[in-house]
């Protein structure tokens, strides 16, 4: 598958709006942190040796991200929807490496050539990070795919919290409304925030709790990127 008050107890009516303004902007400053791909891929080359073709798709990722540094954020949906779903190719876990569920990072993804829609969900998700989209705004979301009688993975973009999202699949180029995939049937997304289930905007769960997201992070750390906790 393929926004008035008495002067007296303005400091306190105030504190929580500066403490959140101050972890957004922590926030925002680490998905706009500057990737050094001269690191990225000296420690894949450590781990794999020669990346052949792999190379030229790490650095292909880099150029699609300088080139959309200054585009809206619709331009940056559609641009890197279509880079991913073009770079690589679809292949279930098993075949790629061995397991039956594996969490690539995408450099992992674009070194092989191949991954499944977990990892195109994953790599659109921190690509669009990078290029300055909050996580708020962005969910890795577990559907069932009604064609295919299957679990499947997608990226959601809301553009403010109570938007139609929109999906970014790689199953079709197009990204869609939701309401436009009666294809598939959501089941519960995550993003840096938390965990959602289907017609709710309230966190269910702290995603620190999520064992392969955590390990996920961890590994892109390791391999050389400033990504927070997402």
């Amino acid at each position: 598958m393929q926004a008035c008050q008495s002067k007296r107890g303005w400091h306190q009516r105030f504190k929580p709006a500066l403490a959140g303004l101050c972890i957004l902007m922590i926030g925002l400053a680490s998905a706009l942190a500057e990737w050094d791909f001269g690191l990225v891929i000296q420690n894949a080359e450590k781990r794999y040796g020669s990346l052949g073709p792999g190379k030229d798709r790490i650095l292909a990722w880099e150029e699609q991200i300088k080139a959309n540094l200054t585009s809206s954020e619709r331009e940056k949906l559609n641009d890197i929807n279509r880079f991913f779903n073009r770079q690589v190719r679809f292949s279930d876990d098993i075949n790629v490496w061995r397991q039956n569920d594996y969490w690539a990072t995408p450099v992992e993804m674009l070194t092989k050539g191949a991954g499944d829609c977990e990892d195109y969900s994953i790599a659109k998700y921190f690509t669009l990070r990078r290029l300055g989209i909050p996580s708020e705004k962005l969910r890795i979301t577990y559907v069932k795919a009604l064609n295919y009688n299957q679990a499947h993975m997608v990226l959601t973009y809301y553009a403010t919290p109570t938007s139609e999202p929109l999906v970014l699949d790689n199953l079709i180029n197009d990204i869609l409304p939701a309401s436009q995939r009666k294809d598939l049937l959501p089941v519960y997304s995550f993003n840096a925030e938390g965990l959602y289930l289907p017609g709710s905007n309230n966190k269910k769960s702290d995603t620190k709790k999520l064992s392969r997201w955590q390990d996920l992070l961890k590994k892109m750390r390791t391999e050389g990127f400033a990504i927070g906790e997402g």
